[in-house]
């Protein structure tokens, strides 16, 4: 049964005839007819007892006139849904970020966003690169910020994109304090305070391995205030971006003779969002 033939249905029940039914819904009465008789043929039963003064209602029509009047009613409804989502009146809209973005003040921006669409609901999540990348690809989230020592996956697009440096970050009375640029062998087996499961922790690990040196984790955190608390109590040192360190306030390096730098991306899985609020959070994030 399709929601055509139910509109045709409704029309002759409306307009008492195929005729006047035909006029009011713009259609020439052959096709009206057809639909309709197309319809009974489904249900099995005529729904009309035609006559050549005017139609009426059978049993099987008037039984199926208030399921008709639901289903439409249903239908209309829904296309309000529809229309209010597509003219962001209401909606929702995901994003997730690195605990370490400090690129963009999301916050800040996403408040201004709520302000200008107060009928968006806005889910904010925070994560790893793996996981907030699978979350992209599996549509959990319509947008996040990653971090890459690269080009992203293929599978997802990216929107916008920033370089960030990445320095050695160490606590007052280290032997490196007093340093700006450090070379990596300098820290060759030094207890280290490592961000767990973070892009930053595989960066570190890679490149001590490129260089033959030894990494030596002593503690590790998955929370970057905690992170800055280990290393500043002097349990050892790590690598952040520069941002972080020095909203840290503490002693920082950069690395010589090493790549210590990664692209923050701003990544979907489709080159535009299906989601409208989404698109438009792209639009405010990137206008």
């Amino acid at each position: 049964m399709e929601f055509r033939q139910v509109e045709h249905f409704l029309a002759v029940v409306r307009s008492g005839s195929f005729t006047a039914a035909a006029r009011e819904i713009h259609i020439v009465q052959s096709a009206l007819s057809a639909s309709v008789r197309k319809l009974e043929t489904e249900l099995g039963a005529p729904l009309f007892e035609r006559t050549t003064r005017r139609v009426a209602l059978t049993e099987a029509g008037r039984a199926l006139l208030p399921v008709a009047h639901r289903l439409v009613a249903d239908v209309d409804a829904a296309r309000g849904e529809v229309s209010a989502v597509v003219g962001l009146s209401q909606g929702r809209v995901s994003i997730g970020t690195i605990q370490t973005l400090t690129v963009v003040d999301l916050p800040r921006e996403l408040g201004v966003f709520q302000s200008r669409y107060p009928g968006i609901r806005i889910h904010v999540r925070d994560g790893t690169v793996p996981d907030l990348s699978a979350a992209i690809a599996d549509g959990e989230l319509d947008l996040a910020y990653l971090a890459a020592d690269g080009p992203l996956p293929g599978e997802l697009t990216s929107f916008a994109q920033w370089t960030q440096r990445i320095v050695l970050v160490t606590y007052p009375g280290h032997r490196l304090a007093h340093r700006r640029r450090v070379r990596l062998t300098e820290i060759d087996d030094e207890p280290f305070a490592d961000f767990s499961g973070s892009f930053m922790q595989a960066m570190v690990r890679r490149r001590f391995a490129e260089a033959g040196l030894r990494h030596n984790p002593v503690c590790e955190a998955t929370h970057v205030p905690l992170l800055m608390e280990l290393v500043a109590a002097g349990l050892g040192v790590t690598i952040v971006p520069q941002s972080v360190a020095e909203r840290a306030g503490l002693p920082f390096a950069r690395i010589e003779g090493t790549d210590f730098s990664r692209t923050i991306y701003l990544a979907g899985r489709l080159p535009e969002p299906t989601n409208p609020a989404a698109r438009a959070l792209l639009d405010h994030l990137t206008g």
